[in-house]
């Protein structure tokens, strides 16, 4: 009995021979993937320099036109073509807001679009402005879709971009801003940042988006203030894979910027643009 245990733990210890463990060799540590880091053109792919005196380019610009409140029960109608609510001269375009009564409104301005003719994904964008100044006032440069493949609403489920706005009873304060499905002013979830310049109606500055598929980031003067990264979790919080283009306007009144009314003496207020760059994304 006992020859046979030993005679199978022999047998036993040859088959197990055969099958050797293999070493133990540590882990060697995984180094983390960094980040791309993307470029831009050194020259601008699209550019309007206002060079030409008159009304903006409309090979480049088209007109928001109406008094319909714009979903923030603005005060202003939206004229078209109009000189004396936008127009170029000594190489600044001037959008320029009015008192005058037009449509059923009392006061007039200009929004212009790029939409259809101007449109981007991804890039650089820098615009040189002088913000005006006044309480009531609402000047933006900003950027919306330029087709509806998301979502049930075009917005905000396909995205907004602020590049700069400014509300004049609150002077000096910049805010940049992204707006989508899941964060948006609507619902209190909108991401946001601010800084104070505190010379914005008297000097020019250079309001810059920098828009790669990994963050959005807005600038002015090379300064970096806002940084909005992409989650990787969707459309409802990350639209920015399709195109936009470029609105700037001048809004009267409004939930935001006419929470503390409109001075009248203000008018002509002017927001004053020296030019509009955008810069592709290289590969």
């Amino acid at each position: 009995m006992i020859k046979n245990i030993v005679l199978l733990g022999i047998a036993f210890l040859g088959c197990s021979s055969q099958e050797a463990p293999k070493p133990f060799l540590p882990t060697e540590p995984t180094t983390p993937i960094a980040p791309k880091v993307y470029t831009f053109t050194k020259d601008p792919i699209w550019s309007d320099e206002f060079d030409t005196p008159g009304l903006p380019n409309d090979k480049f610009w088209s007109y928001d036109v109406g008094g319909s409140g714009w979903g923030n029960n603005e005060l202003q109608y939206y004229t078209k073509a109009d000189l004396d609510n936008a127009h170029i001269e000594n190489g600044l375009l001037t959008i320029e807001a009015r008192k005058e009564s037009m449509g059923a409104m009392n006061y007039s301005s200009a929004r212009i679009v790029t939409k259809g003719k101007q449109d981007f994904l991804y890039g650089k964008v820098e615009v040189r402005a002088k913000i005006p100044a006044g309480r009531g006032n609402w000047p933006a440069i900003w950027m919306l879709a330029s087709q509806s493949d998301y979502g049930s609403t075009y917005w905000p489920d396909n995205g907004e971009i602020d590049i700069l706005e400014h509300v004049g009873y609150d002077p000096a304060v910049m805010h940049f801003s992204v707006h989508t499905k899941a964060f948006n002013h609507v619902i209190g979830t909108q991401k946001t940042a601010t800084t104070r310049i505190d010379d914005f109606d008297t000097a020019f500055h250079v309001y810059t988006l920098e828009w790669t598929p990994q963050s959005i980031k807005s600038y002015i003067d090379d300064k970096l203030y806002f940084t909005f990264e992409n989650s990787g979790r969707g459309w409802e919080e990350w639209p920015f894979d399709k195109k936009q283009h470029i609105l700037l306007n001048l809004a009267i009144g409004g939930n935001w910027g006419g929470q503390k009314g409109v001075d009248d003496t203000i008018f002509p207020n002017k927001f004053l643009i020296d030019y509009v760059r955008v810069y592709g994304l290289n590969p």
